[in-house]
């Protein structure tokens, strides 16, 4: 029923700009190119066409000190070309199941070392492929793509991963019964961001109460100074239970200045510390190279594996090293995505579900994701934040997905559970 034959593909650029900088620790990004993808699928005798988007954010993906983002911009602009053009191709040239085709176009592309490009960054181009083809078989069947799961079948690029069960079981035991149709917003605080004139706003006019901060994981005084004064901020601003999260950009050098800035905040303010609920990925995302042992870190709060986890071969070693869990990214496949969180749900790890500033069909995608994968944070959203005009063509007067792209009471809301990964919700609604 699910076996599934790609017909042809198409990819699209589209310049967009951030509303303001994004700071990480390797540098500011004030634009992004979006890559979107068409997708056209046939499934029995019934043809569709799906829909998935990325954006191309060279900084996060490939950060490079001697190449330019021109030069970056171009090279992942060419990978998704020939992505596009050799899909049927790079996906067994054979029918399967789609969460078979997915994990095959995984591997081909990682395998290829396409123009030396780096893992994650091929990861980040073919997941638009990935989800537009998932988009495109729910659209041919009427169904949810996360309804694919409940008849047995062989997937040879991950049942090993499942000795005894299968990837499409140990899939169909992640997700949830009944999805969510409301997920908390964060906002996210970056590291010279004006509390009062840019993040108050957000908390009084918008509802939000969940702050992600950016901090630069060199100076831990200054860090800790950072934390406890957002925190402070958001408890004077009528947040009773402020959440928090914080993100160095794998700036930190090793587990033990992590362990530092936690012991070093908890002595600071008890309540800025409790507020805390997880830290993503603070080393360096090699975690072959660059290995700690988190056990220690763990215990006091968790830790998420973030750009580290690139291919499903690492899941074993994460756990050895004790990470506590996967911050996921749909920017990464959403059938890799899928197979990560299953194995780490059966290996009691815990997820969230982290954003690259999805806009449009890729946010609807994401809230899909927590929709149905239970998340330690519901999901990550920031397009509305970063790139507000992105989703605009989405946003006619009382369009049904203001409430998820455009939140006003701190949580982003799916009108409906939708066929595929929902990028029909935008093609009804499009105004340009």
């Amino acid at each position: 029923m699910l076996q599934t034959n790609i017909v042809d593909a198409r990819v699209t650029f589209h310049v967009q700009p951030l509303l303001r900088p994004l700071v990480l620790s390797s540098g500011s990004i004030t634009q992004l190119t979006e890559a979107q993808v068409q997708v056209t699928v046939q499934v029995g005798s019934r043809e569709a066409v799906g829909r998935g988007s990325i954006y191309l954010s060279d900084l996060w993906a490939w950060p490079s000190p001697t190449l330019s983002h021109e030069f970056r911009d171009g090279a992942l602009h060419d990978l998704c070309q020939r992505i596009a053009e050799d899909l049927w191709d790079l996906c067994g040239r054979e029918a399967a199941h789609p969460l078979e085709l997915g994990l095959r176009l995984h591997d081909q592309v990682l395998q290829h070392q396409m123009n030396r490009i780096p893992i994650l960054a091929q990861a980040m181009c073919l997941s638009p492929f990935d989800a537009a083809l998932h988009d495109g078989v729910g659209q041919a069947l009427e169904r949810s793509a996360f309804s694919f799961y409940g008849e047995e079948t062989p997937i040879p690029s991950a049942d090993r991963f499942f000795p005894g069960q299968g990837a499409v079981a140990a899939v169909a035991a992640l997700l949830r019964k009944e999805p969510l149709h409301a997920l908390p917003a964060w906002y996210v605080v970056g590291k010279h961001d004006d509390l009062e004139s840019e993040v108050k706003p957000w908390v009084m006019s918008r509802g939000y109460r969940c702050l992600k901060i950016k901090i630069l994981g060199q100076d831990n005084v200054e860090d800790v100074a950072r934390t406890v004064q957002v925190y402070r901020a958001a408890k004077r601003w009528g947040i009773g239970f402020p959440r928090l999260s914080v993100d160095a950009n794998e700036a930190n050098p090793d587990a033990q200045s992590v362990l530092d800035y936690l012991q070093q905040l908890k002595e600071t303010d008890q309540g800025a510390y409790a507020a805390l609920e997880y830290l993503e990925q603070p080393t360096s995302r090699d975690i072959v190279k660059a290995r700690h042992n988190w056990r220690v870190v763990g215990a006091l709060k968790p830790v998420m594996l973030d750009e580290g986890l690139t291919s499903l071969e690492l899941l074993e070693e994460a756990r050895e090293q004790s990470w506590s869990g996967l911050a996921l990214k749909t920017c990464k496949g959403h059938s890799f995505v899928l197979v990560a969180a299953a194995w780490a749900h059966q290996h009691g790890m815990l997820l969230s579900l982290q954003d690259l500033t999805n806009p449009g069909y890729s946010a609807i995608h994401a809230a899909l994701m927590a929709a149905f994968v239970p998340t330690i944070n519901g999901v990550e959203l920031n397009s509305p934040q970063f790139t507000p005009a992105a989703n605009a063509p989405w946003l006619p007067p009382q369009g049904r997905l203001a409430q998820l792209l455009a939140p006003m009471d701190g949580m982003h809301r799916l009108p409906e559970i939708p066929v595929g990964l929902g990028a029909s919700l935008c093609n009804e609604e499009i105004t340009t």
